[in-house]
């Protein structure tokens, strides 16, 4: 399936590792302009770069001026097309609801939720300008699936699903789709990484990684983790027009994890 998605110009958050850099690799192998936002380049990103369809931009995105960077760069090459918001994080709170502090809530709710409203509110007035647009974020079945270890994650993936639900509605008349998608458990570095999910909580049960990603995978009906180039397949269709009738929806990719309807 060709998803016409050759010239178009998208903004990637969070795009030097896991879910940000899967996609931004699968926008620049379709012919997309990639304006790849993070604070640092890594290795993994730089390789992108030489080709010519991945264009860095260091930002950071817990600040208030960090989205106008991103888009400045994209408005250079010609516009905005496509906005894709990934950046985010998660802290297992393993000693409790009363461990979280107030710096922990607003860093949480900054960079999950924040960070897509303000990039969303720079971006909308050139889609707009434009005739139309298609910004895609990445939320979590964390938004729908309370998890005390991540409390304050939960709190704000479920903010982020519904300001892009409520704003959906009000953009849908300028041609503007806008869409969520709520992965379960990726193989990603929140997860596997040196600080990772699975070694925090490790450390803390005295087990190992492998047994906390093990039994994280069991969860789900498929037995494993997703891959992140799975959620990027996913956020390349909505980005594309081939998803023209498809806005203020979330699509859940997790394996059969969410048991309910």
């Amino acid at each position: 399936m060709d998803l016409e998605l050759t010239g178009k110009t998208a903004i990637v958050t969070g795009a030097s590792k896991g879910i940000g850099l899967a996609v931004t690799k699968a926008l620049a192998s379709e012919g997309a302009h990639v304006v790849a936002g993070s604070r640092t380049l890594t290795a993994e990103l730089e390789t992108l770069i030489p080709g010519g369809t991945v264009t860095f931009v260091p930002c950071d995105l817990a600040t208030p001026e960090g989205p106008n960077a991103l888009v400045a760069a994209a408005t250079d090459l010609g516009g905005v097309d496509i906005l894709v918001n990934n950046a985010g994080s998660a802290t297992p709170r393993v000693a409790g609801f009363a461990s979280v502090t107030d710096d922990d809530w607003l860093a949480t709710l900054t960079i999950n939720l924040l960070s897509a409203v303000r990039t969303t509110r720079v971006t909308l007035p050139h889609m707009q300008r434009q005739g139309g647009g298609s910004v895609v974020t990445v939320s979590s079945v964390n938004a729908f699936l309370p998890d005390p270890s991540v409390i304050d994650y939960c709190a704000s993936k479920a903010a982020l699903t519904n300001f892009c639900k409520a704003l959906s509605k009000e953009v849908a008349q300028q041609n503007i789709r806008i869409n969520t998608v709520s992965p379960g458990p990726v193989s990603t570095g929140l997860w596997m990484g040196e600080h990772g999910v699975a070694t925090v909580v490790a450390n803390v049960s005295g087990t190992t990684p492998k047994d906390v990603t093990d039994a994280a995978a069991a969860g789900s009906e498929t037995g494993r983790f997703t891959l992140p180039e799975e959620v990027a397949d996913l956020v390349l269709f909505l980005a594309s027009d081939r998803a023209g009738n498809i806005t203020g929806s979330d699509f859940v990719i997790d394996g059969g994890l969410i048991k309910t309807l």
